[in-house]
């Protein structure tokens, strides 16, 4: 049989977060992001279960023709834009819309040789400071762009880099309205914790929100909210089950370099999944995680296959436990106890978005019923 480590996508989860973002922007269109292969969970594998946004959005033209071939002909958004100037041409085939943030992807659509205008998204350096036009050029780049006859319609876009924090949006956003005012087009300005906090204001909303991190149920602002705060449903689950389990006495210590000593006699199991499948070598004891449905807490130092779990509160709780008990690092177990990415994450000292995006490929993946 394969190994028991198990990753299960939840396209009824998608469905439901996609409609809380659309309960959070009332009126906006949304952009389903689904860059990084779908943040780790597989365009092929989410795409029912997102199918009811107005457009997807994703970073490289390989993303776009498999959400081609999947039949999808909406709305899709290159993010970065093209990459060099021959990308282009596929953006005319496909019809591609696609960020234009410097000059350089200017002076490629000024030479490119189209009979199908494109759609683009002029992107303004609001202060976060990677992509993206500085106010005082933006508009002399908008001019540009509309003189083009390659050029059909110009949307403006920026993006927020503390709408998860205590600095907020408003800077950013009084420069971005303050700068297009008057320019026609529509915008494009809240990512998933803009959306989840002012979605209802509708100068942050505006035409189009992308919804990325949120689609796949965790919360853009952890630690300030759960997933469940915002009624956001998990995505992703990573399952595995015990091999083993063994007896400790005071004194006894776990795994590589010792990093756990039991200070009373206690029953550990030892699971399979180590940093080989993408769960993150530096969660150190204590790192939440869910045995037989109980919640209980990872011990000692995580190997390349396989780490330790503390089995004390499953067997407090009357269950019992043994080769073959299901464990589940995040997600919803069969009990239908959950255990939020965030969680794991912040224990981890990383985010979800990096747990979801570095499961292994040597992890089996199934799409739920």
């Amino acid at each position: 049989m394969p190994r028991p480590i198990l990753a299960t996508i939840h396209p009824p989860a998608l469905h439901h977060n996609l409609s809380r973002t659309r309960a959070a922007a009332p009126d906006a269109k949304v952009w389903a992001v689904v860059k990084a292969n779908a943040y780790g969970h597989g365009i092929e594998r989410v795409y029912e279960g997102l199918r009811g946004a107005d457009g997807f959005a994703m970073l490289d033209l390989a993303e776009a023709e498999r959400l081609r071939a999947l039949g999808w002909r909406g709305p899709l958004l290159l993010l970065e834009g093209v990459f060099e100037p021959r990308d282009l041409e596929l953006c005319s085939r496909l019809g591609i819309w696609h960020a234009v943030h410097c000059d350089e992807q200017i002076d490629w659509l000024a030479a490119h040789k189209t009979q199908v205008p494109h759609r683009v998204f002029l992107k303004m350096n609001t202060g976060m400071n990677r992509l993206g036009f500085t106010p005082a050029r933006y508009r002399g780049a908008w001019a540009r762009l509309s003189a083009l006859p390659q050029v059909d319609e110009i949307s403006h876009m920026t993006h927020f880099s503390d709408a998860d924090g205590p600095r907020g949006i408003g800077h950013q956003l009084a420069v971005f309205h303050a700068t297009t005012q008057d320019l026609p087009g529509e915008r494009s300005i809240s990512n998933s914790a803009a959306t989840l906090r002012q979605g209802s204001d509708a100068q942050v909303r505006c035409d189009w929100v992308r919804a990325g991190i949120m689609l796949y149920g965790s919360a853009p602002d952890h630690p300030q909210h759960q997933a469940s705060d915002w009624a956001l449903q998990p995505a992703m689950t990573l399952s595995t089950r015990l091999l083993a389990t063994q007896q400790l006495q005071p004194g006894d210590t776990v795994g590589y370099g010792s990093r756990f000593r039991a200070d009373a006699p206690m029953l550990i199991g030892v699971a399979a999944c180590g940093y080989a499948d993408g769960y993150p070598r530096h969660a150190d004891t204590g790192t939440p995680v869910l045995v037989s449905g109980v919640r209980t807490r990872l011990v000692g130092r995580v190997s390349m296959d396989m780490l330790t779990v503390d089995l004390t509160p499953v067997v407090q709780a009357g269950l019992p436990v043994g080769m073959g008990s299901e464990v589940t690092l995040w997600g919803r177990a069969s009990s239908g106890a959950q255990l939020s990415i965030d969680e794991v994450a912040q224990a981890a000292g990383t985010v979800g978005y990096e747990l979801m995006c570095a499961v292994a490929p040597r992890v089996n993946v199934v799409v739920a019923d």
